[in-house]
């Protein structure tokens, strides 16, 4: 393995750590819906537990509201209970086949107990990023060792992946900030 590869591979893995980073805050609630919320809900169907995107359809109705439209007729009670059950504090309410979700206004102390959970799931995106770091640099000082690459090589890419981290760190930090923005917007 090169220096060039290490960096490549570092690049990539911390591309993926922002990306897992994304995913997550999709799943913390907001003011306004979305329908990403429902993800992490998981309903019986036919003896299995499934993800309700796999038996119905989730879409945006306002900014307040998430329809759901089960893909059959007699799942509508099933995916209720299961909203209801999940621990989003949800309170879903059928209309004939459609579901409706409406989104609860938070009080004050909801939203800081959410920028909270925001800023830990930062922190955690942060924390992996830099384990990338150190697992990189170790690379590159094995390559040196290994007498495989000199040691100016190993300053000029410990510079290099100390940028790529100072890059992902900072993207993290402007995701955290547009989120808590988000979550205190009334």
């Amino acid at each position: 393995m090169t220096i060039a590869d290490i960096k490549n591979t570092t690049q990539g893995k911390m591309d993926q750590s922002i990306a897992a980073f994304k995913n997550n805050l999709t799943k913390i609630r907001t003011v306004r819906a979305n329908p990403a919320l429902l993800d992490s809900v998981m309903v019986e169907y036919y003896g299995s537990s499934v993800p309700l995107s796999q038996v119905a359809n989730v879409a945006l109705i306002d900014s307040r509201t998430i329809s759901v439209q089960p893909w059959e007729k007699g799942m509508g009670a099933k995916i209720e209970k299961a909203i209801r059950e999940s621990d989003l504090g949800l309170n879903p309410s059928s209309m004939g086949d459609l579901i409706r979700v409406p989104m609860p206004a938070m009080s004050e102390e909801r939203r800081k107990e959410m920028t909270k959970l925001v800023r830990n799931e930062g922190e955690s995106a942060k924390i992996a990023v830099r384990n990338l770091r150190r697992d990189a640099n170790e690379s590159v000082k094995k390559l040196v060792k290994d007498k495989l690459a000199s040691e100016d090589d190993q300053k000029r890419a410990e510079a290099d992946v100390q940028k790529v981290t100072d890059k992902h760190i900072a993207e993290i930090d402007q995701l955290i900030a547009g989120k808590e923005q988000e979550i205190m917007a009334v």
